[in-house]
């Protein structure tokens, strides 16, 4: 009873909790999950990947994503990043950025 019990145990079997597949529409495609919105709160790599993101950022901030050390700082968001800025992203800076994201945001919806 017991080597079948142990047998029983070691055998392979389905992982309890899984991944579901995302759920289909209608159609039967999936649909993909809606990114959150851009925000000064997100992640600078995550700002630029977005065209429009990056054209904002390159029009308030141009240096920015050509800084030499930007592979260093592109996890973090532009607060984290403004106290490590040396005066460079301003207070003003960073509201002129948060409407700007915030209008593409309104126009994506």
């Amino acid at each position: 009873m017991r080597i079948f019990l142990a047998a029983a145990l070691l055998m392979p079997t389905p992982a309890l909790a899984q991944d579901k597949a995302p759920a289909a529409d209608l159609q039967g495609e999936t649909s993909p999950a809606a990114a959150p919105p851009l925000s000064v709160d997100s992640p600078i790599e995550a700002i630029i990947a977005d065209p429009a993101g990056k054209a904002i950022l390159d029009a308030e901030m141009p240096t920015l994503v050509a800084h030499p050390a930007f592979e260093q700082f592109k996890s973090m968001s532009l607060r984290q990043l403004q106290p490590y800025s040396a005066g460079a992203i301003t207070d003003e800076k960073i509201a002129a950025v948060e409407a700007r994201l915030a209008a593409i945001d309104r126009a994506k919806n």
